[in-house]
């Protein structure tokens, strides 16, 4: 059974860096596809990474492209979302989320995956 379990999170004035990790456990040798998302009090949730562990590509929302950078360790058991140039609007809780069974090229919608970690509080302050 596929556990994940994030942590990083905090708060931090706009400008300012966090990292998020995920341990990811009970991973079979094909990880699939992984990815990071993110929801805000009264808002929808929203894809922010996805990473295709079969051959590296990785997708990013247009609102964190160049200021987020996700990354999965050469163990495969742990999927980083560092956070630069952070932003009041990235203020959210982030969940990291995987399904070993399919690929993901781009933004897939949360349906696509069957595993979720419990989440991590990100606040950015102005």
């Amino acid at each position: 059974q596929v556990q994940l379990v994030e942590s990083g999170g905090g708060s931090v004035q706009a400008g300012g860096s966090l990292r998020l990790s995920c341990a990811a456990s009970g991973l079979p040798q094909r990880s699939g596809c992984m990815g990071w998302f993110r929801q805000a009090p009264g808002e929808e949730g929203e894809g922010v990474a996805t990473f295709n562990t079969g051959d590296g590509r990785i997708y990013y929302v247009d609102s964190v492209k160049g200021r987020f950078t996700i990354s999965q360790d050469g163990a495969k058991n742990t999927l980083s979302l560092q956070m630069d140039s952070l932003k009041p609007e990235d203020t959210a809780v982030y969940y990291c989320a995987t399904n070993p069974s399919t690929v993901c090229y781009g933004l897939v919608p949360s349906s696509t995956f069957r595993s979720w970690g419990q989440g991590t509080q990100v606040t950015v302050s102005s």
